[in-house]
């Protein structure tokens, strides 16, 4: 995406400083707009990937009903007169029935080709659907030229084929565009629903068997993997992970794993900033009880303990507190390092002293 970005700028620059003559002149210039142009069909076509499948859908249903027109109206005598079978429009070959159905699909006179297909056109009373002279048809009794090859199927052909493309496989197509559309131009950086099957997918490879828990270890790894806003993304340092996952202050099970519900609801609390701006960490978490409770009045006690920890349970075991232990842990090495470094000119004997706990 960065370098497609960085392409069509230099395509628009070029474009505005050369003028279109003078920027197509240049092989060179050609090469990157096609590089340009590749680069968002490839974008578009990516995020598109239920397209194929709607297309393929529509194959499927031409093919079939081309089929059965062949079988049902390919006998059908072109040229006769009030009949809107013509050397263009029939069924007797399959690339012919296909480009009719997709005349039909189109809504142009798909009428008048189902009337031509029957035995007899309504209030007319006139058998238009002879056979075809060279057909099967044609050359039994005697070869009659006035035998009839239509059929009142062509009622349920047409009105099907008709009534499918029009109102569902059509409308199937502009939906799956129209949904894609919505996801290319969704604002990324506001939490939403598909930030939640991020986080699902995710976490499932932690907890394969399903049971709503992980290892704490593996939280910031996790959290470090799922995207902004939700996560902390590939490219927040470890530290800064760490001191967040410090402020969210998770419940921690006694087996050292952390629920699915608690994590979630400590990624969305901190994200959107629910009742976290306070130094008394106690009373905000019962004032978002109260709400929760007069909110969702069905909640469990036991979930709404696991997601927002009662007053007075400040002793127990939480992710903040072990990450808060691990951050102390890496600031001493640090300063122990820093220390030696200051003191490189000193004998190793007093350096080693600095490290003393005496």
């Amino acid at each position: 995406m960065i370098f497609t970005g960085v392409f069509t700028v230099e395509f628009v620059l070029k474009l505005t400083a050369f003028g279109f003559k003078n920027y197509f002149s240049d092989p060179w210039n050609v090469f990157d707009f096609i590089i340009v142009v590749g680069s968002f069909v490839d974008i578009v076509l990516s995020h598109i990937a239920a397209l194929p499948y709607v297309a393929l859908l529509i194959l499927m249903l031409f093919f079939i009903y081309a089929v059965i027109g062949m079988q049902m109206f390919g006998k059908i005598a072109l040229n006769n007169p009030d009949s809107a079978i013509t050397v263009n429009t029939n069924f007797q070959t399959f690339p012919q029935a296909v480009l009719v159905l997709f005349r039909s699909a189109t809504g142009e006179t798909w009428q008048d080709i189902m009337f031509s297909c029957v035995s007899e056109r309504p209030f007319l009373l006139t058998e238009t659907a002879y056979c075809d002279t060279h057909s099967d048809e044609g050359q039994t009794d005697g070869g009659d030229p006035k035998r009839v090859c239509g059929s009142a199927f062509a009622y349920p052909f047409f009105i099907s084929f008709y009534i499918v493309c029009s109102f569902l496989i059509i409308n199937l197509f502009v939906a799956v565009i129209m949904d894609n559309f919505d996801y290319l131009t969704r604002d990324w950086s506001i939490l939403g629903p598909h930030h939640l099957d991020e986080f699902v997918r995710l976490w499932s490879e932690y907890d394969p068997e399903a049971k709503g828990r992980i290892k704490h270890l593996d939280v910031v790894t996790l959290l470090r993997k799922i995207s902004p806003p939700l996560g902390f993304g590939k490219l927040c340092p470890h530290r800064t992970a760490c001191v967040t996952l410090v402020r969210m202050n998770m419940p921690l099970n006694s087996d050292g794993t952390v629920m699915f519900n608690a994590t979630l609801f400590a990624l969305v609390r901190t994200n959107l900033k629910i009742k976290t701006e306070g130094s008394n960490q106690d009373q905000l978490n019962e004032e978002l009880r109260t709400v929760i409770k007069k909110i969702w009045k069905h909640t469990s006690p036991k979930l709404l303990d696991q997601v927002v920890p009662p007053a007075g349970s400040n002793d127990d075991v939480t992710v903040g507190k072990f990450y808060a232990t691990f951050l102390i842990q890496e600031w001493f090495r640090r300063w122990k390092l820093k220390k030696a470094e200051e003191h490189k000119h000193l004998p190793y004997s007093q350096v080693g002293s600095l490290f003393s706990l005496d």
